[in-house]
């Protein structure tokens, strides 16, 4: 493919998003539904493609037209498919970069009920998730095994991960779980701030929710930080560092991260092969992709910066703007790309896997969130809920709402949570290992897995907070 086409994609690219903030700010109902524009651009992209606009288009046109598949010329499509792999790795790299990593004693202080909570609701999306699969997804609609760890991928991974798992749906024979998981992750961001907002209200009335009110209205400012930031400071007392040195510098950085977790990839992959894997010809760290260990890379470059005193020069603004751009064009590409055709043809599996998702994050929230959380259960498991479907901003969302003056802990628990939360599940290595683990060992042994932790979680929880909230 020319230089020019691929320039090209690109600048469609921009003139799409364009589009999609045009859309959110005129659109009431999108705007209130606090949905980024880069979903709505590849939602638009999406209507004007071949699966929708297309199939019009094409018993109209000629073949060799340049829009005979709808708007969209196929070389942008075949240019925008890979891109959600490649710039999911620029969003995890930056997560760290830029941001003071507390004491382990400090964030579990601060969130370790928020943690064992996120844990329990992962985990437990893949033990409903597996269930279905092996009682009725698979037995009744012959559908693949991998989709036990849909729900995981889609509602706490979120459609980033979900398309930065391409290649690991493709490599293990499962190349429809992309489309669907990307289906998911759009349900899963609706469900959370639809049905969130409904409990809210109700648990107000109720008396449940009693912060609720504080300041019954948003600025334009706060809509804008929710709805578009994907780089959200969760740490209220990080002081932001000078940007003293230019962007290059700061995409140098995350580079760095980037190459530094392809360094830690390899070594995973030799290590296997010529150990168990040789033995045994079972692999699993083959098949892990790369931006749970570029994440890693960027905790080792904050880390050093940190060292060599040079943390002061690191802007977090711009970092953020580099991961927002990069999740832009992932979230656009992903979107644009999804095969219909595979989630129409897979319409009632689909519905019962988002059936299944949202009654367990909702029975996770009322009835664990209670048990697990010692204080202020429901501010703070807000957050761990709107994050079980799909974006982190949904649990600010819905805990700006609950607590719009932060009368509580929940925010400032929410940010620590991350870090002993995001390296495992919702898009780390538990997230990115569970495809293949279940591919090589079946999914009665991760079923069984899952349940183990699950348990774990649960039972820890209950005892360990329960007794604080006791005392």
């Amino acid at each position: 493919m020319s230089p020019n086409r691929i320039g090209f994609s690109f600048l469609l690219i921009g003139i799409f998003l364009l589009v999609g903030k045009a859309f959110r700010y005129r659109t009431k109902w999108l705007h209130n539904l606090f949905l980024p524009s880069s979903i709505i651009a590849g939602f638009i992209a999406l209507m004007l493609g071949p699966d929708v606009l297309g199939r019009i288009t094409s018993t109209l046109l000629d073949e060799s037209s340049l829009f005979y598949t709808g708007l969209i010329p196929k070389f942008a499509l075949d240019v925008w498919r890979p891109l959600p792999g490649m710039f999911i790795n620029i969003v995890f790299a930056s997560l760290f970069i830029g941001k003071a990593i507390p004491s382990l004693k400090k964030v579990w202080h601060t969130s370790g009920p928020q943690i064992v909570m996120g844990q329990v609701v992962s985990w437990g999306q893949y033990v409903v998730g597996l269930l279905l699969t092996l009682f009725v997804l698979t037995p009744v609609f012959g559908m693949n095994p991998l989709a036990g760890g849909l729900i995981e991928i889609a509602f706490v991974g979120g459609h980033g991960t979900a398309a930065g798992l391409t290649n690991t749906f493709t490599d293990l024979g499962f190349p429809e779980g992309l489309d669907l998981a990307l289906g998911l992750a759009t349900v899963g961001i609706l469900s959370g701030v639809l049905v969130g907002i409904l409990i809210i209200n109700i648990a107000f009335r109720k008396g449940v929710a009693k912060h609720v009110g504080g300041r019954p209205y948003f600025t334009e400012e706060e809509r804008e930080a929710i709805g578009e930031t994907y780089g959200y400071d969760f740490e209220p007392d990080v002081k932001e560092a000078k940007a003293i040195e230019p962007l290059a510098f700061h995409f140098a950085l995350i580079a760095l991260a980037i190459v530094i977790g392809y360094i830690l990839q390899q070594g995973l992959i030799l290590l296997e092969a010529s150990t168990w894997g040789a033995w045994s010809d079972i692999y699993l760290l083959s098949y892990i992709p790369l931006f749970p260990l570029a994440m890693i890379g960027g905790i080792v470059v904050q880390l050093v910066s940190g060292k060599l005193k040079i943390d002061d020069y690191i802007s977090l603004i711009l970092i953020s703007k580099i991961a927002g751009f990069a999740l832009d064009i992932l979230l656009f590409s992903a979107l644009a790309t999804i095969s219909l055709a595979v989630i129409g043809d897979n319409l009632i599996p689909f519905f019962l896997i988002s059936i299944t998702a949202v009654t367990w994050n909702v029975f996770a929230f009322l009835v664990l969130g209670p048990r697990l959380i010692p204080d202020y259960w429901f501010e703070r498991g807000l957050g761990d809920f709107g994050q079980a479907t799909g974006m982190a901003a949904t649990g600010i969302l819905l805990m700006k709402i609950a607590d719009p003056d932060h009368q509580t802990p929940a925010l400032e628990g929410y940010g620590y949570k991350q870090i002993l939360f995001e390296p495992f599940v919702g898009g780390g290595i538990v997230t990115a290992a569970s495809l293949p683990f279940i591919y090589q060992f079946g999914p009665v042994a991760f079923l069984i897995l899952s349940i183990i932790v699950t348990i774990a979680f649960l039972i820890f929880g209950i005892l360990y907070f329960g007794r604080k909230k006791r005392a």
